[in-house]
């Protein structure tokens, strides 16, 4: 690993007002990079990374930020100790730069605000833009972040931090911060992010029609201790993702052997909701909420309760592929059937883009089991395989695009304030 990178002495040069060129945002010295969806594709496609890591690593030691971001990001892909190495490396591309800039020169700028961390440590925002014309800057913020008055020139900030126990402090800090920004923020109430937690969502979320959220209890390990365990649960370190340490108990012998074995300090406890079809199998969905109307992200069916789509062997089970494909394509009519409860779901969480993960109860109901806005959406899968996918990604993503130009036409004209960079 590069223990130590230059810190390359920041060029002064006026950013314009707004809607920046490519050469606009090189005379300013910003700093341009990959992106975390270029770097997953080809990952995901199983490229040969060699020349790409070389290069990286040839920028990155040259004091380039974008380089040095951009391997940050592909050692992340590794996982492991390699994971590990990439976070260190984002550290220090961060001591280069708090702002980079992907695919510029387009006639529309999205300005995120990220923070440091992991692939769910943000909105990924870059994937739901990788193939439209929009420029993206990622402006990386912490709890430190004095203002907002630097920032890179742009056509609407969209708020991507997500939450976690570590984004705390950062969302509390730009709550205030956000409050005094003159323009148009998207996803921009960082107290709607920070009640994205699990058994906040599920009180904030009770009582909708068409949609069961199980409760969600917040315990520490000696609590869970002393709890008897009556019926089937699932218990999770708190604020993991992505089934990290999650667990089907059923006695309170089980769950010792669950702290024993994960070493949580705090968990969180959901009654477990049996929600296989007719065939025995568990399909659950996850769909994207953009401004209230729902968009077909993916439907992963396994006969194991815990479902995600790289454990779920869709592409070793073509009657399952068969079965998302048809759900795509009568999208419409199964949004149309919950447009109510998706309305209601919008309303009180109070955001403009926002990932689902439910089921179709047998009795038409939804259950939900989480929402959030860290959920990847992507179009990474084997076109040939999966045929379907790509037009249903590409609807999402022009329906994102939509709702950020439309935001930023319903704001109105504004200045953002000149940075010298």
């Amino acid at each position: 690993m590069l223990s130590h990178l230059p810190v390359r002495a920041p060029v002064p040069a006026p950013f314009p007002p707004a809607r920046p060129s490519a050469a606009d945002m090189a005379a300013a010295g910003l700093p341009v990079c990959l992106g975390p969806a270029a770097i997953l594709r080809r990952v995901w496609q199983d490229d040969d990374l060699a020349e790409l890591t070389r290069a990286l690593i040839l920028g990155a030691e040259a004091g380039a930020p974008g380089a040095a971001l951009d391997l940050a990001t592909l050692l992340m892909t590794q996982g492991g100790a390699l994971a590990q190495e990439g976070l260190a490396m984002q550290r220090a591309a961060l001591t280069l730069a708090r702002s980079f800039v992907l695919r510029p020169g387009a006639d529309f700028t999205v300005l995120a605000l990220v923070t440091a961390g992991g692939f769910m440590a943000n909105t990924p925002i870059d994937f739901l833009l990788a193939d439209r014309p929009v420029t993206l800057i990622l402006h990386y913020v912490d709890e430190t972040t004095p203002s907002l008055d630097d920032l890179p020139a742009h056509d609407l900030v969209f708020l991507a931090v997500a939450e976690s126990p570590q984004a705390v402090p950062v969302l509390t800090r730009l709550q205030t911060l956000l409050a005094q920004h003159p323009g148009p923020v998207m996803n921009g109430n960082p107290a709607q992010i920070l009640g994205l937690g699990r058994e906040s969502v599920s009180a904030r979320l009770q009582g909708i029609p068409g949609l069961l959220v199980p409760p969600v209890e917040t315990l520490d390990r000696n609590a869970l201790l002393l709890r008897p365990i009556p019926a089937p649960v699932l218990l999770r370190p708190l604020g993991s993702h992505a089934g990290d340490g999650l667990a089907l108990v059923e006695t309170a012998a089980e769950a010792a052997d669950w702290l024993d074995e994960t070493g949580a300090s705090q968990l969180t406890l959901t009654p477990f909701v049996d929600y296989r079809n007719a065939e025995g199998l568990f399909a659950k969905y996850r769909i994207a909420l953009i401004g209230g109307r729902a968009f077909a992200g993916h439907m992963a069916i396994s006969r194991h309760w815990m479902v995600h789509y790289l454990n779920a062997q869709m592409s070793e089970h073509a009657e399952r592929r068969d079965q998302e494909a048809a759900w795509m394509a009568d999208f419409d009519r199964f949004a149309a059937r919950h447009a109510g409860t998706f309305r209601a779901i919008t309303d009180r969480l109070g955001l403009d883009y926002l990932g689902l993960d439910c089921a179709e109860l047998p009795d038409g109901r939804l259950v939900l089991f989480e929402a959030d806005v860290a959920m990847i959406l992507h179009d990474l899968d084997d076109g040939a395989m999966f045929p379907y996918k790509k037009p249903a990604m590409r609807r999402l993503f022009a329906g994102f695009e939509a709702a950020l130009r439309s935001e930023a036409r319903r704001a109105g004209p504004w200045a953002p304030r000149r940075r010298d960079c």
